[in-house]
């Protein structure tokens, strides 16, 4: 089962975050650009999880 990659910040709504930005989730796949997860403290304000850096996909071939 892969990540669903979601493209929008969950707090600010208007970061763009293309496959390979950087970003951070939590368990549940909640997605956040940098700054929000920053000014969250890494801590999902959903399930109360971490925020941890999102893996990056390699380029389709």
């Amino acid at each position: 089962m892969a990540l669903e990659m979601r493209d929008r910040c969950e707090r600010c709504e208007t970061a763009r975050l293309p496959l390979d930005a950087p970003a951070r989730i939590c368990s549940y796949e909640c997605t956040f650009c940098v700054p929000c997860g920053d000014a969250l403290r890494n801590t999902c304000p959903n399930c109360g999880g971490e925020l941890v850096t999102r893996p990056r996909r390699a380029p389709s071939r």
